[in-house]
């Protein structure tokens, strides 16, 4: 069993306390880890600072060859990165390795994005009387950027926070989520290897509870990007006062399918973006509504193609779906299942406990206001509902407080462009899963589901302080 200590100005540093990491899987513990206090963070914040002070005098080449040395020295070590997401999410195999594969590109396109840092000449001369100035802005690095990340994604989503930061020459304090540490940690040594210089990542793990207020209150920190839930995301935007924040908060993704689509050629795509980890991804497929006309075929299909996912052993090749994060949140998931059904949900496929998760769930029958449909399940339950006009289903869709992604299957343009104009999300994914994204793409919601942006250039805008210099050609 591994011992994972604290990262701190480019070196390991012991902790008062650890705490004990469990498989999602097997429960069994497969490491102790550092649990950080309030004087751990302040070190961190103080010396990620000082590292700001230097780092930030980068040219834009270096730092991107910085990040092209990262992205090398995570493709050599791809497989044991991705038996780490096994080990500490109990994520599939194969789809560890996509998210590797995620996480590489991330840093390619923060690399890229350094040496295409911009800005824009302001036409002075356009207000009356000015003849005699030139205009330009620039983006310039804010300073120390505080990074708070979930369990789901602990290598892609922590990219996305590293890798524009970087980019730009700000520093990094890190507090990646309990339960999945060790991704974070193991790019301590990579980045360093790579020359990041000793202080501009810096990673504090426990609980975050008691890390998160001093980590964004501090006035050395002068970004907040957090990825994770509501309640959380709220109390942040709470205290941070005037520094910059980017939050990425909840979701509950639905998807239109209209009458006009090959049914057969979808459902593989719309299974997967159901239960793809468990169903434990922010935008994965939870509500779906179907054409009345075509309600029950899509279900059968649905169902059917359900029931080909294998279940069992993460670090499994040919297992699609494995455990939960916590057997605390599966047991939340069936409770909202049994409350359901008490309410005249019918369970068309799963509905019930397998190791530490529960297998994939189709449910029909079901209301607005049900647990299921209305809140973010946050596992592989999919709430299946009919409509009989596009309007009607978009007003079912927007009959959320959330707004992430959404999706509608359409072969009739029209619908396709009254649907982008009328839904309330942060994107519309036209024939496609609303599970879609890239990584170079704008990711955030509107409602609850977050304040701000992600991808790599519309992160690096909330990463960045714009500045306006003109000069005045003639005394």
């Amino acid at each position: 069993m591994e011992t994972w200590k604290l990262w701190i100005n480019g070196q390991w540093k012991d902790a008062a306390r650890t705490y004990e990491l469990k498989s999602p899987y097997s429960q069994e513990v497969i490491a102790t880890v550092a649990k950080a206090d309030e004087e751990d963070v302040k070190q961190a914040i103080e010396g990620a600072h000082e590292a700001y002070l230097e780092f930030r005098k980068w040219p834009a080449y270096e730092r991107a060859e910085l990040l092209y040395r990262a992205v090398d020295l995570i493709e050599a070590r791809k497989e044991e990165l991705a038996q780490l997401l096994v080990k500490e999410a109990g994520k599939p195999i194969k789809t560890a390795r996509g998210e590797i594969d995620r996480t590489i590109a991330t840093y390619q396109f923060s690399a890229e994005a350094a040496k295409s840092l911009s800005g824009e000449t302001v036409p002075m001369d356009a207000a009356p009387g000015v003849t005699d100035r030139i205009g330009w802005t620039k983006r310039e690095a804010l300073g120390v950027v505080a990074a708070i990340t979930p369990f789901n994604f602990p290598s892609n989503l922590v990219a996305h926070k590293l890798g524009p930061a970087f980019a730009v020459g700000n520093t990094v304090v890190l507090k990646p989520a309990t339960q999945t540490p060790l991704s974070s940690l193991a790019l301590a040594e990579i980045f360093k290897e790579a020359g990041l210089p000793d202080g501009a990542l810096q990673i504090v793990t426990g609980s975050g509870s008691e890390l998160s207020d001093p980590l964004i209150t501090n006035d050395l920190v002068k970004k907040v990007t957090f990825t994770g839930s509501v309640p959380v995301g709220l109390d942040i935007k709470s205290k941070v006062g005037l520094k910059k924040l980017t939050l990425e908060l909840g979701s509950n993704s639905a998807l239109i399918v209209e009458p006009d689509v090959p049914l057969e050629k979808i459902m593989p795509r719309a299974v997967t973006g159901a239960f793809g980890f468990a169903g434990q991804v922010c935008i994965s497929l939870q509500r779906v509504y179907v054409h009345d006309s075509i309600y029950d075929e899509f279900v059968d299909q649905f169902v059917a193609e359900t029931g080909k996912l294998q279940i069992g052993d993460p670090a499994d090749e040919a297992t699609d779906v494995g455990s939960m994060i916590h057997p605390g949140e599966a047991g939340r998931a069936m409770e909202w299942i049994e409350e359901a059904k008490k309410a005249g949900a019918t369970v068309r496929t799963g509905g019930g406990r397998v190791q530490n998760g529960i297998a994939p769930t189709v449910m029909t029958d079901v209301t607005p206001d049900m647990n299921v449909v209305c809140k973010e399940v946050f596992a592989p339950i999919v709430t299946i509902m009919k409509y009989s006009d596009l309007d009607e289903a978009i007003d079912l869709v927007n009959d959320s407080e959330y707004g992430l992604n959404a999706g509608i299957y359409t072969r009739d343009i029209e619908s396709a462009m009254k649907a982008a104009d009328e839904i309330e999300a942060g994107a519309v994914i036209i024939n496609d899963i609303p599970t879609f994204r890239v990584d170079n793409m704008p990711y955030g919601g509107v409602k609850m589901s977050g304040y701000g942006r992600e991808g790599v250039k519309y992160a690096i805008d909330g990463m960045t302080e714009l500045k306006f210099i003109t000069v005045k050609t003639k005394f």
